[in-house]
C-alpha cells in the first residue's frame, strides 16, 4: 500500500518539448523560391531599355555613316580641284620650259611676246603653288620644296638669257642645265603630288556605304522582332503597336538612306570613270605635249644630239596618244610640222629647221595646248560640281535619321508601357 502511494505521489516524467512551429513563409519569398516565378516589371524594364538603346543606337550610327559620306564627297571635290591645280602647275612649268628653249633658237634678243608668255607661265606656277599649299595642308611640305626648285630654275634661265642676249654659247649650257635640273628635281615632286591627290580623290569618291546602312537596319529590325516575340509570349498579344511603329520607322529610314547612298555611290563611280578620268587624261596629254615641245627645241639647240632628243620626243608623243585625248587631230597637225623639222635637220638644213621651229611649230602646237587646257578645266569643273551638288540634302537626311531614331525609341517605350499598365 505504501509502495503504491509512493508511486502515485511521484511526479510524472517530463514530456519532450514540442518542436517550435515554423513561421509561414512570406508571399514574396515563396515566389522567389518558385523556379517558375517571373519578375514581370523588372523584365519589362529590361526589354524597354534594350529596345530604346537599339533604336537610338541605330539612329546615331546611321546618321554618322551618312555624315561621313557627306564629308567624303566634300573631300573628293576638294581633292579633285587640288589634282587639277597640281597638274596645271606641272603643265605650266613644262610650257615655260618649252617657251624658254624655243626663244633660244633665234639667239640674241628674244621676241617680247615669247618673253611675256614665259614670265606669265612662271608667275602662274608660283601663284598656283601658293594656292595649292593653302588648299591642302598635306601637300605643303612638298610644295615648299617645289617652290625652291622652280625659283632655282627661273634663276638659271635668267642667267642663260643674259648670256644668250650677248650671243655667248655658254647661255645654251645654262639652259640645258636648267632643263636637266627641272626634270631631275621639280618634276618628280610634281609627279608625287599628282599621284597623291588623284589617289585621295578616288578614295574619297568611294566614301558612300549603302551596305553599312543596310546592315544597321537589318540588325535593328531583328532586335525589334525578337522583343515583339518575347512580349507576345508573356502577354498573348501577337503584335505590340509601339514596336511595330518603331520597326516601320527603322525600315523606312533604312530603305531611303540605303537607296540614296547606293545612287550616290553609282553616280560617283560614273563620275570617276567619266569627267574625272577625262580631266586627268587631258591634263596628262597636255603635260606630255608641252614636254615634247621643249625637247623639240632642245634638239635644235644641242646640235649633234638630234637622235637622243628625238627618242625623248617620241616617248612624250606616245604618252599623248595613249592618254586618249580628244585633241588628237590638233596633235597630229603639230606632229606633221615636227616631222618636217626633223627631216630638215637630218638633211643638214639646220637653219631651215630652226626657222620652221620658231615660226610654224609653236603656231601648230597652240591649238592642241588650248584644246587640252579647255578640256581639263571643263571636266574638272563638272566633276567638282557634281560631287558638291545635293550635299545639303544628305546632311538634312542625316539629321532626320537621328531624330527618327529617337522617335522609334519613344514608340518602343510607349509600346512596352502599355504592357506594364496591363500587368498592373
Amino acid at each position: 500500500m505504501s509502495q503504491t502511494a509512493t508511486q502515485q505521489a511521484a511526479p510524472p516524467p517530463p514530456t519532450a518539448a514540442a518542436a517550435p512551429a515554423h513561421a509561414a513563409p512570406a508571399p514574396g519569398a515563396a515566389a522567389q523560391a518558385d523556379p517558375a516565378f517571373v519578375d514581370t516589371p523588372a523584365l519589362l524594364n529590361r526589354w524597354q531599355l534594350i529596345g530604346m538603346s537599339v533604336t537610338i543606337l541605330f539612329g546615331i550610327l546611321s546618321a554618322l555613316v551618312q555624315f561621313v559620306s557627306w564629308q567624303a564627297d566634300g573631300r573628293a571635290a576638294d581633292d579633285t580641284e587640288q589634282l587639277v591645280r597640281t597638274q596645271e602647275i606641272k603643265t605650266s612649268l613644262l610650257r615655260a620650259d618649252a617657251l624658254a628653249t624655243n626663244a633660244f633658237l633665234k639667239g640674241g634678243l628674244e621676241e617680247p611676246e615669247q618673253r611675256r608668255e614665259y614670265d606669265e607661265a612662271i608667275d602662274g606656277v608660283l601663284t598656283d603653288i601658293a594656292d595649292a599649299a593653302e588648299a591642302q595642308p598635306a601637300d605643303r611640305k612638298a610644295l615648299a620644296a617645289l617652290n625652291v626648285e622652280v625659283t632655282e630654275y627661273a634663276t638659271a634661265v635668267a642667267q642663260a638669257r643674259d648670256n644668250n642676249r650677248q650671243n655667248y654659247p655658254i647661255g645654251a649650257e645654262y639652259l640645258s642645265g636648267a632643263d636637266v635640273e627641272l626634270r631631275a628635281t621639280a618634276l618628280p615632286i610634281l609627279d608625287e603630288l599628282v599621284d597623291a591627290n588623284q589617289q585621295r580623290a578616288e578614295d574619297a569618291m568611294s566614301g558612300q556605304h549603302p551596305f553599312w546602312l543596310l546592315l544597321l537596319g537589318v540588325a535593328t529590325l531583328v532586335a525589334l522582332v525578337w522583343l515583339n516575340r518575347e512580349l507576345a509570349r508573356h502577354f498573348r498579344r501577337r503584335v505590340n503597336k509601339g514596336l511595330a511603329i518603331a520597326a516601320v520607322i527603322v525600315l523606312a529610314v533604312t530603305l531611303v538612306t540605303m537607296i540614296g547612298a547606293w545612287i550616290r555611290d553609282s553616280s560617283n563611280d560614273s563620275l570617276r570613270d567619266g569627267e574625272f578620268a577625262t580631266a586627268v587624261a587631258e591634263a596628262d596629254a597636255r603635260t606630255a605635249g608641252n614636254d615634247a615641245k621643249a625637247k623639240e627645241s632642245l634638239r635644235l639647240i644641242k646640235r649633234g644630239s638630234g637622235a637622243t632628243y628625238e627618242e625623248r620626243w617620241k616617248e612624250s608623243a606616245d604618252a599623248v596618244m595613249s592618254s586618249g585625248t580628244r585633241a588628237k587631230t590638233s596633235w597630229l597637225a603639230y606632229k606633221d610640222v615636227h616631222d618636217q623639222i626633223v627631216a630638215l635637220d637630218d638633211q643638214g638644213r639646220w637653219g631651215e629647221a630652226r626657222d620652221m621651229a620658231i615660226e610654224q611649230s609653236g603656231e601648230a602646237f597652240e591649238p592642241f595646248d588650248e584644246a587640252t587646257r579647255a578640256a581639263v578645266e571643263e571636266n574638272g569643273a563638272l566633276a567638282t560640281e557634281a560631287l558638291r551638288s545635293g550635299r545639303w540634302l544628305a546632311l538634312v537626311v542625316s539629321a532626320l535619321t537621328l531624330g527618327l531614331g529617337v522617335t522609334a525609341a519613344v514608340a518602343v517605350s510607349r509600346g512596352i508601357g502599355e504592357r506594364r499598365r496591363e500587368f498592373s
